[in-house]
């Protein structure tokens, strides 16, 4: 250890003094307070070569200051907030409307009831006949169409495609012809426990497919809702790891304040009128191996005490916040709002709305599905050539299904409850997630899709992966077009 911490100091062309040396060995994250102190001293004293204990001292006083220092509004933007009109209504909260016993029964009535929420939605589709029960499928038919559950997708020696599909009387065996391309490549992305509709024929043991048929977007193309404001939209912030970009954040809130750009971007501070944060607001604690190791912050109340301070500074446009996986709040999906138990003071501040993820609220008119995306992590492992960074096809992936979590049973947990909360019943005009790290956007079918990138710098585990975050990028929807601030120095 000794050489070590002596070692780190001489590369920085830093020396250290005994008592300095000794404070900075009993601390039980010395490699990290090393890394603080040279960044310290670069930043701050860069004429000093020795390391004492007041440069210790002055260190420590310089973060309590830095902790303590607010971000004041620009006047004109307080002005013209002042007279801004936000209104918004939660259309979709799960929080306090989450209901399971844990046993088999309420498994049946989870998928019982994704199967009529979404044959209901197959149903509105003008070119889908009268639906046949798989029980009644066992004779010859020249013309049905059924809609099940996938159960199972598999292939033929001969390059056909073999579905298996329950509906609640029985199970079918689909035959996909591989001469038929167009359905052969929709085989690809055909996902388990998802449901879709076939149109086709039996001859009493196969039903062989002509079509099929997904929950999807019945309408071509939704058209423009009028929108002469802005949203922001940001996730996983990760306060609390050491790889937080403090510095892009601060500049993001002074942004968000108007004291941050040029005048195009102070115009477009200006008519923000909404933040909607999409998951993992903090790093949580114990929520991967090891994770001790990569945390500023120790304490899962600190953590969000932090996240009070930073939030604090926006105090005159609404802030929809929903979790994330590493936000304190029970794993499982649908997850219930972050609560007064882990985040006191930011349940206490007023134009904070905490809500489920996911959750769907109506922005003065644009409605707006929040989802924090941990699904990507099984539609990566599931469908062949899929990555991390594919989340503008992920998302185009799951208006077709009209499900955010198809997959059930696997890295996404989620709970057996009476309704599944994961279809899209009702279309929204933006759908936002993170997760991913990765920033994207795309339209679809009118539908603005949006992951929106990360504040945290790469971590070890995305290093091993080639993961590249895209941190500091925030996605912003103004005027129904979508811009992007980098608040990065690099």
């Amino acid at each position: 250890m000794t050489s070590d911490i002596i070692k780190k100091f001489q590369e920085a062309k830093l020396l250290v003094n005994n008592n300095a040396y000794s404070e900075i060995k009993g601390n039980d994250d010395y490699d990290y307070l090393i890394t603080e102190l040279i960044k310290y001293i670069e930043e701050n004293e860069n004429d000093q070569y020795i390391i004492t204990t007041k440069t210790i001292r002055n260190y420590q006083e310089h973060e309590r200051q830095r902790i303590h220092e607010s971000i004041i509004e620009n006047p004109k933007t307080k002005e013209i907030r002042e007279n801004l009109e936000m209104p918004y209504d939660i259309i979709l909260d799960v929080t306090n409307k989450s209901y399971t016993d844990g046993d088999i029964e309420d498994l049946n009535k989870y998928f019982n009831n994704r199967y009529e929420k979404l044959r209901k939605i197959i149903e509105q589709n003008p070119e889908f006949n009268k639906v046949t029960d798989i029980k009644n499928t066992k004779t010859k038919l020249e013309s049905l169409d059924i809609i099940g559950i996938v159960n199972s997708v598999n292939s033929t020696k001969n390059g056909h495609k073999i579905l298996e599909l329950e509906d609640p009387t029985g199970t079918g065996t689909v035959l996909v012809m591989k001469d038929n391309e167009d359905l052969i490549n929709d085989c690809q992305t055909i996902l388990k426990d998802e449901i879709i509709g076939i149109d086709g024929s039996s001859n009493g043991n196969l039903i062989i497919a002509n079509d099929i048929v997904h929950p999807g977007i019945q309408r071509q193309s939704i058209v423009d809702k009028p929108m002469d404001f802005s949203i922001v939209f940001i996730s996983d912030v990760h306060i609390g790891s050491k790889q937080f970009d403090e510095s892009a954040f601060n500049k993001f809130i002074k942004w968000l304040n108007g004291n941050y750009g040029g005048e195009d971007q102070q115009e477009l501070a200006n008519s923000v009128k909404y933040l909607v944060i999409g998951g993992d607001l903090v790093d949580g604690i114990g929520v991967y191996p090891n994770q001790e190791k990569e945390l500023k912050i120790k304490d899962i109340y600190e953590q969000y005490e932090e996240a009070a301070r930073l939030l604090g500074d926006i105090s005159d446009i609404p802030i929809i916040l929903s979790p994330g996986n590493h936000d304190a709040t029970r794993l499982a999906e649908p997850q219930p709002a972050i609560t007064e138990k882990y985040a006191k003071e930011l349940c206490e501040q007023k134009n904070i709305e905490m809500v489920s993820n996911p959750s769907l609220v109506n922005l003065d008119g644009i409605k707006v599905l929040v989802y924090h995306g941990r699904s990507f992590d099984d539609i990566v492992m599931a469908i062949n050539g899929y990555t991390h960074a594919d989340t503008d096809n992920m998302m185009r992936l799951l208006l077709e299904k009209r499900h955010l979590a198809p997959i059930y049973g696997e890295r996404t947990a989620l709970a057996s409850e009476f309704e599944d909360y994961h279809v899209i019943e009702e279309l929204p005009d933006v759908l936002h997630t993170g997760h991913v790290h990765i920033n994207s956007y795309a339209k679809y079918k009118g539908i603005h899709l949006l992951n929106s990138g990360t504040f945290q710098e790469q971590t070890e585990f995305q290093k091993i992966y080639n993961i590249v975050p895209t941190c500091g990028q925030v996605p912003i929807l103004t005027n129904n077009k979508f811009k992007l601030l980098n608040f990065r120095d690099d």
